[in-house]
């Protein structure tokens, strides 16, 4: 995540459509640059060659990263059937090839098996870490190490389309810590034939979703002006997963100050995590318990700051 002492006070939700070429990192740092945000960073990277959504947070909006990164993710991607890469993806050297071809009943016939909780493990160039290191830095040295599998929630996984007997486009929905490598990898293997990722699209993540997303270019094409604000959505709407409650302005003052206070959230259970707001102000999020508030995460938010953001991010 980006941090900077130079910048403006920006808060919000910029939602990118990431080309193909170019760290996540990059585009947020491009991101904070044209906004001159203080802060900024990501919910959820995105491989240099992957295109798709990238859900860059601003200012105290960076305190709901968690609540994003949490939330299921969507992607349409290509499969190359018959060759394995060091890499599951084109970018990297071909390790190993088969002469076989799954007809479109065999990937059909596969395909449930990697749906529902699945153990998956990541590829060795990733951004697991191995004993405080990245997989990947590991990997690109040549060193050896094993990645132990982990659990992953594949929602939905489908063909959407038998292009030849070498390539196939699948639609995959899955949990936090996915990897869309693996799972081609991992097809390729149940099919007896190998396989790889050609190309990669994300097409949602969490209520973020490619109709919300901006190209980089008509981004930066408005960037140190007024215009880039329009395309800022509320800090709220990373926080779509919990109950909203409310409260007077003694009880925000009071929050404000890491104190419990009592707050009105309609449906909440005690125990339940919420947000609070007043008039519309994002003021923290916390636990709620018998009708009152205490708050773990606090936002230091500007009436001004928070009523221009709202008011032109809700296009």
């Amino acid at each position: 995540m980006g941090n900077s002492k130079v910048g403006h006070n920006i808060t919000g939700w910029i939602i990118v459509d990431k080309p193909a070429g170019m760290t996540s990192t990059t585009v947020v740092n491009k991101i904070k640059w044209a906004c001159g945000a203080k802060k900024a960073g990501h919910a959820g990277t995105l491989d240099p060659s992957a295109t798709g959504i990238l859900a860059i947070a601003l200012g105290e909006a960076t305190k709901t990263i968690p609540y994003v990164t949490n939330r299921p993710k969507s992607y349409i991607f290509e499969v190359k059937w018959g060759e394995a890469t060091d890499t599951d993806d084109s970018e990297g050297t071909i390790i190993h090839k088969s002469q076989m071809r799954p007809s479109e009943q065999d990937i059909l016939a596969a395909i449930p098996l990697f749906r529902g909780e699945i153990e998956q493990t990541p590829p060795l160039f990733s951004a697991v870490k191995i004993n405080g290191k990245r997989a990947y830095a590991l990997a690109r040295k040549g060193h050896e190490f094993d990645i132990a599998p982990r659990s992953l929630l594949v929602s939905s996984l489908r063909l959407e389309k038998y292009i030849s007997k070498s390539n196939a486009i699948l639609a995959l929905e899955c949990g936090k810590g996915g990897y869309v490598r693996a799972i081609a990898r991992d097809l390729g293997l149940k099919l007896g034939c190998y396989g790889h990722v050609t190309w990669l699209r994300r097409i949602s993540s969490g209520s973020f979703n490619l109709p919300m997303a901006s190209s980089l270019d008509e981004l930066l094409k408005v960037s140190k002006s007024p215009e880039i604000f329009n395309f800022i959505y509320p800090l709220k709407f990373g926080l779509d997963t919990l109950k909203h409650g409310t409260c007077s302005i003694t009880a925000a003052d009071k929050i404000k100050n890491g104190n419990c206070a009592p707050v009105l959230c309609a449906g909440a259970k005690s125990g339940d995590e919420i947000w609070v707001s007043y008039c519309e102000i994002p003021i923290a999020i916390g636990k709620y318990q018998s009708g009152s508030f205490f708050p773990k995460k606090v936002f230091n938010l500007a009436k001004s700051e928070t009523h221009d953001n709202q008011t032109i991010s809700e296009r």
